[in-house]
């Protein structure tokens, strides 16, 4: 512990240049002119990989060159040991609203302990912090203590949608005692957890249609159908009142939560108030019977994400419009099944058969099945001893409440289990403006990986 120590604080100033350099390329998966900056920034992982000293490094195209690449690292130190797969992605979000941004989200600014860029934490610097692990175990040991591999992604932010294909046919190449994230994150700043399970998701946009054009509500209104009216019953008759879903056969699937799981639940490390105060809400709203944490992590959802339709500008414009939509996405448990969730959705919203109006459903591509790991996995008692001795205090299990598509890859494609090893911090915005890592919390990861990758090689039984 003492080698690394002195080690990551030595390289303290060369991993903030180097992140902030990643940090650069604007590299948004979901926007297509941003097209040559998502492969600049595959070659810049590439090139970080072949920098930590890792000896085989390739960069692979996807669906024909038409897709964002994978990048794959492997460092065999000897073909008898075990061998872990770190995954990771580079890609970023969008950085809609730019105006809300208090730097410009490409330029890397530091403030009052903080690195902020769009990927700060999700998840290029998360990503780089499990290099650097791997870099430092390859220049204090000579290699790692265990064999490791690379797959780093370019399109987990939209979902993932040619990375199945990628690991069938590379099978061989990806095959591993088991998987490490560098997605997802911790419980706080000073406590660390186990991330044990992760939610699916199901997405789809209604679309509701009335009249061919846009027409004068003097003229027309109150004798044809409005299709914002329309909607809004729709999407009022998705949930009860009291904020359950309201879908027929929804919760059919799902696992229930045993006594165990909810004591288990009920003992992590949760201040509700706090936790209502940061996001500016005075009380919490969910499903009945069941508590926040349990709401957050362990029953699935159907959400709103945006409605529009008609005049959206300053003013009044007196008009009835010809069509109005809203986007829906479900975030999903064991062992709840994606098309299943989408066909019980379409089934509810037909049933409902608004008058004077067409409605359809369209579904989206990216779907997630999700995702549990075995509580009594031994690597899991290994990750908690590291964890415990970085935070000084005992790390509890924890579920995810987002979606990270992979784990479900590797679980149903690869047979080996996924276990979330990232160190990001909740509060770091991922997703919205001024986004950002503390910049204290780099050297822990780098040494959390450091411990793992060791603590797994004197663990013949975490596999």
């Amino acid at each position: 512990m003492a080698d690394v120590e002195r080690y990551v604080t030595g390289e303290r100033e060369r991993y903030l240049e180097e992140l902030q350099e990643f940090l650069r390329i604007p590299s948004i998966s979901a926007l297509p002119e941003h097209r040559p900056d998502v492969d600049r920034a595959a070659q810049w992982v590439a090139e970080a990989l072949r920098r930590a000293g890792v000896p085989r490094v390739e960069v692979f195209p996807l669906e024909g060159g038409k897709g964002h690449p994978v990048v794959y690292g492997e460092w065999t130190a000897d073909p008898a040991k075990p061998t872990y797969l770190i995954y990771g992605h580079y890609d970023v979000q969008p950085v809609d609203p730019v105006e809300l941004w208090t730097s410009p989200p490409f330029e890397p600014q530091e403030r009052e302990g903080r690195l902020y860029a769009r990927g700060a934490t999700d998840d290029k610097g998360c990503l780089f912090e499990a290099i650097k692990g791997v870099e430092a175990l390859g220049r204090l040991r000579g290699a790692p203590p265990v064999n490791v591999t690379f797959l780093v992604e370019g399109e987990e932010e939209i979902g993932s949608p040619n990375l199945a294909a990628f690991m069938r046919e590379h099978q061989d190449l990806l095959r591993c005692d088991l998987a490490l994230s560098a997605d997802g994150e911790m419980l706080s700043p000073d406590q660390g957890c186990l991330t044990i399970a992760s939610r699916g998701l199901a997405a789809c946009q209604i679309d509701v249609y009335g009249a061919n054009r846009d027409l004068h509500s003097g003229s027309f209104g109150g004798a044809v159908a409005n299709p914002l009216h329309a909607l809004a019953q729709i999407v009022a008759g998705l949930h009860t009142p009291d904020g359950k879903v309201a879908v027929p056969g929804f919760y059919e699937a799902v696992r229930p939560l045993s006594p165990e799981e909810r004591r288990d639940l009920a003992s992590t490390p949760f201040d509700e108030k706090a936790w209502l105060a940061a996001i500016g809400v005075a009380e919490p709203f969910g499903e009945p019977g069941y508590s926040t944490l349990e709401r957050l992590g362990a029953r699935p959802t159907l959400e709103i994400n945006g409605m529009w339709g008609g005049f959206q500008g300053e003013g009044t414009k007196t008009v009835l419009p010809a069509e109005a939509h809203t986007k829906i996405t479900c975030r999903l448990v064991p062992d709840q099944d994606p098309d299943r969730i989408l066909d019980q959705v379409e089934a509810h919203v037909r049933a409902q058969r608004v008058p004077g109006v067409r409605v359809e459903v369209r579904r989206f591509a990216g779907s997630a099945r999700p995702y549990a790991m075995p509580v009594d996995h031994p690597a899991l008692a290994a990750a908690a001893r590291v964890l415990e001795r970085l935070y000084g205090k005992p790390a509890p299990t924890a579920r995810m409440g987002g979606t990270v598509p992979v784990a479900e890859f590797f679980r149903s494609i690869l047979g080996t289990w996924f276990l979330y090893y990232s160190f990001g911090d909740p509060d770091t915005r991922v997703h919205a403006p001024d986004e950002f890592i503390r910049i204290d919390s780099i050297p822990r990861a780098v040494k959390g990986y450091y411990l793992l990758l060791e603590a797994l090689a004197g663990s013949a039984g975490a596999r």
